[in-house]
């Protein structure tokens, strides 16, 4: 049976390890489906949550090299249920990835939801894009309202992903992710502080009268 992600990922070396540590027997022995090679409504609404990822690149000398991501929430688009492309705004001008998927355009990306403990892993293939070279689907990848210079875009063609357990993933809450959740007490804060000045002015009102 295939196990899609792990087919790519687990190599001689590793089975080699698992057999070491006594794992092995887990994978041989593995009957649920692990052939994640489209993306299902629950990926996409995922992935489209997010504000940033980890990407994995390899390099002519064979050093890995991760860069993280980040943009507006939802920056890194789901085109249809085999493909994922984003704007690549300019940063420091290392243009290290952008070499290295120019050498080798295999990657693998991390994305992490810190608040739910909740990590997708993704195998793409990569292909690097100009501005001009599609203006419909330029259109569609960029985030016209973010601030920032984009130079490229990169079209990212899914091989295979694979959902990580929460352990060992500490919570962590973006400043979205806090306001939304204080809501409910700021909502009710200023209501009472309403109805407060309303009392206020009431008792004022009965003070005047005597």
């Amino acid at each position: 049976m295939s196990h899609g992600f792990l087919d790519i990922a687990v190599t001689p070396s590793v089975r080699a390890v698992q057999a070491k540590m006594g794992a092995d027997h887990l994978w041989d022995n593995f009957n649920s489906r692990r052939d994640f090679d489209r993306f299902t409504e629950n990926e996409g609404a995922f992935i489209a949550a997010r504000d940033s990822f980890y990407m994995a690149s390899v390099s002519e000398t064979g050093w890995p090299y991760v860069q993280h991501r980040g943009g507006p929430r939802g920056f890194l688009k789901l085109i249809d249920e085999r493909t994922l492309a984003f704007a690549d705004y300019r940063g420091n001008r290392q243009y290290i990835s952008a070499g290295n998927f120019a050498a080798d355009n295999r990657a693998c990306l991390f994305l992490m939801d810190y608040a739910h403990r909740a990590r997708l892993k993704i195998y793409v293939h990569v292909q690097t894009l100009e501005l001009d070279t599609d203006p419909t689907f330029t259109d569609r990848v960029m985030d016209r309202d973010y601030k920032a210079k984009p130079e490229r875009l990169f079209r990212l063609g899914l091989d295979a992903f694979d959902w990580n357990c929460p352990q060992h993933i500490t919570p962590r809450f973006t400043e979205h992710e806090v306001s939304e959740a204080v809501q409910p007490l700021r909502d009710r804060l200023a209501q009472l502080e309403a109805e407060n000045a309303a009392l206020q002015a009431r008792l004022a009102a009965i003070g005047d009268v005597v």
